[in-house]
């Protein structure tokens, strides 16, 4: 049995830790007296180098020692938490998910250490010996041992494979001289039989024989206690070998329970049957960790389903059979309800993305030297985890320009009568189906004015335009690409790498970004996001002989006109549209299809926006509404104009989906 079975296990239990201890250092600035929170970064970063050790990291294991060190310093009132501890610990936690993230991504883990493991030993002043002595206190060597909850874990799925869990308690004789050779033999047996999970103490305590004449192990395997026992007893100069069966992980987790935060009320009712223990076990069951490649290969197949279901309902409608129209129906309102079960189980939080950016505000924060206090509202709200994984960067983006351009210097926000602690928001919620995030300050706002005069310098837009622009579309102009108002070159602006690349994402996940600015009271960002990027609701309609989809989400409605309806101003077709006139644009004409010759007497009209943008798409007919698979046009078809995407129909027949933002824009 390989460690490499629990590699998943460990990178997300890893990533739940560092998160638990980051947070925890964050709330501990803010109340530096509370010793909850040292008790839980104590117990995320002790689990952490418990997996560590056991995945043979050593370098993770190592800085999480270190930082455990310390740790038990503050929480024993020999350590005051302070902002240079902090600072250490926090950059100690960003090397810890470097590191992380390189075993993630099929590395060994390894990193330069030793300069933030000095940094923690001299705040500290923690020697050498100190470490030692800590791990030789931590466990014992006698008793049954303290098992973490990767540890936990692990023996668990072993038990459940039908494999063996021993405490093995391994006595040396007395006058044993070459110890650390009888351990090597030792171990050397059991790596042979199983899996050594946990060894007390440490495995580098032992190979230097820094130990009296016994060591524990917690050990896997599919050989039976008396077989195990036989082998070991083979190498010479073994006093003893004293093997107990590890049953239950619950166990463990209730001894352990009892001898720390058992009240009297708890320990008088220890006897009787808790009825709320097992609702809590059974709770606990109904949580299971699934791949996500799996889930992937779960809609691969439901799209699939999806596109015979349109097939289905085709043939009932064309047959008009009751019996057929009946089934076929019924299938369909179940395949919805799959549809939504599937949808849900790919949904995470997007608190995933949310809990990099306190670190971030703080640590930008010092480095512009401002006093801003980062908001979080709506972590819990939930988006599909292909958007998810895509989010991140345009937030940074966003959240970086907020802190840079958007809140002032601490006294030029007192001489406007401010607070001197600048506010940013970062906000999620549902509306319909899409998912809005907001980032909001309460700085300078867009300052329009300098704004222009930049796009005009940098020719983004002409003198003629620029007269024409609304307060709405100047502030877009920072969307421009290329487009920056920063006055000097620095780290975070000014490098012509500007929001750009947000708008450009954004889009590309088929959302929207809109901006809100008042000058002197602060900027608002809002990002609209689909709900999942797999299964979209189209209109189809015909252009010529070819059937095209656009997206239900950009369309504000639809409508026929008669041609004396469309005026032409200054060389482009409008239409009159709610007390404005709205360019309309032919698809016909924009996809080259060819024309059937005929000219109608009336147009249909397909009324689409992007931001305050409307446009109207012409095309020949309109079909209906649909659920349809939204499939990519593969490598070779990257960058085809106005189409996003393709689908197939219940007919069999490929439907091209418009990217409507490209047309307006």
């Amino acid at each position: 049995m390989e460690t490499n079975q629990y590699l998943g296990i460990f990178i997300d239990e890893s990533n739940e830790n560092l998160q638990k201890v980051n947070d925890g250092l964050l709330d501990l600035e803010k109340d530096p007296t509370n010793m909850e929170h040292i008790e839980v970064i104590f117990r995320a970063a002790h689990t952490l180098k418990g997996m560590s050790a056991t995945m043979g990291y050593e370098d993770l294991t190592t800085l999480t020692h270190q930082m455990e060190d310390v740790l038990d310093l503050v929480r024993n009132g020999e350590l005051a938490v302070s902002a240079q501890l902090l600072d250490i610990l926090l950059n100690a936690v960003e090397k810890l998910e470097e590191m992380v993230g390189d075993i993630s991504a099929g590395g060994d883990g390894e990193s330069t250490i030793q300069p933030i493991l000095s940094q923690l030993k001299a705040i500290g002043e923690i020697e050498e010996s100190a470490d030692e002595a800590v791990t030789s206190t931590e466990d014992g060597v006698n008793g049954q041992l303290t098992l973490d909850s990767f540890e936990e874990t692990v023996i668990s799925q072993a038990n459940s494979e039908g494999l063996h869990t021993y405490q093995l308690t391994i006595q040396l004789t007395d006058d044993c001289l070459l110890k650390a050779a009888r351990v090597y033999m030792v171990f050397g047996i059991l790596e042979k039989e199983g899996e050594v999970i946990k060894s007390v103490p440490s495995v580098e305590t032992l190979e230097s024989e820094e130990f009296d004449h016994q060591f524990d192990v917690v050990f896997v395997t599919s050989v039976n206690e008396k077989e195990l026992k036989d082998k070991i007893m083979k190498v010479s100069e073994i006093k003893q070998v004293n093997i107990q069966p590890i049953k239950s992980v619950n166990d463990h987790e209730e001894t352990d329970n009892k001898e720390m935060d058992r009240t009297p009320r708890e320990q008088a009712s220890k006897e009787a049957p808790n009825n709320s223990d097992k609702k809590r076990k059974q709770s606990a069951n109904k949580t299971i960790r699934v791949n996500i490649d799996r889930l992937d290969a779960l809609m691969n197949l439901f799209e699939e389903l999806v596109i015979d279901r349109g097939r289905l309902e085709q043939i009932a409608s064309e047959m008009e059979h009751s019996d057929l129209t009946e089934t076929v129906g019924r299938m369909s309102r179940i395949s919805g309800d799959l549809q939504s079960i599937i949808l849900t189980m790919r949904m995470v939080p997007i608190e995933q993305v949310f809990n990099r950016f306190p670190r971030m505000v703080r640590q930008l924060a010092r480095e512009l030297q401002k006093d801003i206090q980062l908001d979080i509202e709506g972590a819990e709200t939930e988006l599909d985890r292909t958007v998810i994984d895509e989010i991140g960067d345009p937030l940074v983006h966003l959240i970086r320009n907020s802190l840079d351009h958007g809140i002032e210097m601490p006294e030029v926000r007192e001489k406007n009568g401010k607070n001197r602690q600048g506010h940013v928001l970062l906000k999620a919620y549902h509306s319909g189906n899409h998912v809005y995030v907001e980032i909001s300050d309460d700085g300078q706002g867009i300052n329009r004015e300098k704004v222009l005069n930049k796009a005009l310098e940098n020719q983004v837009v002409t003198p003629e335009q620029a007269n024409q622009l609304s307060d709405r579309q100047i502030d877009e102009l920072i969307l421009a690409s290329g487009f920056s108002t920063a006055d000097e070159v620095s780290d975070l602006s000014g490098r012509g790498v500007g929001l750009d690349v947000v708008k450009n994402t954004i889009e590309s996940l088929g959302g929207t970004i809109e901006i809100a600015s008042e000058e002197g009271k602060g900027t608002t960002f809002t990002i609209q996001l689909p709900l999942t990027l797999s299964i979209i609701s189209v209109m189809l309609s015909t252009v010529g002989s070819e059937t095209y989809a656009v997206p239900l989400s950009t369309i504000i409605e639809t409508a026929i006109i008669n041609q004396d309806e469309i005026v032409t101003i200054q060389g482009q077709k409008m239409m009159h549209f709610k007390e404005s006139v709205i360019p309309l644009i032919f698809l016909r004409e924009v996809l080259d299809v060819p024309d059937s010759n005929n000219a109608p007497d009336k147009e249909s009209v397909i009324i689409v926006r992007k931001g305050e943008q409307v446009a109207g798409l012409v095309v020949d007919s309109l079909i209906g509404q649909q659920e349809v698979v939204l499939k990519n046009l593969g490598n070779y078809l990257t960058s085809i104009f106005a189409i996003s995407g393709a689908t197939i129909l219940g007919d069999g027949e490929v439907a091209l989906i418009i990217d409507t933002h490209s047309l307006i824009k």
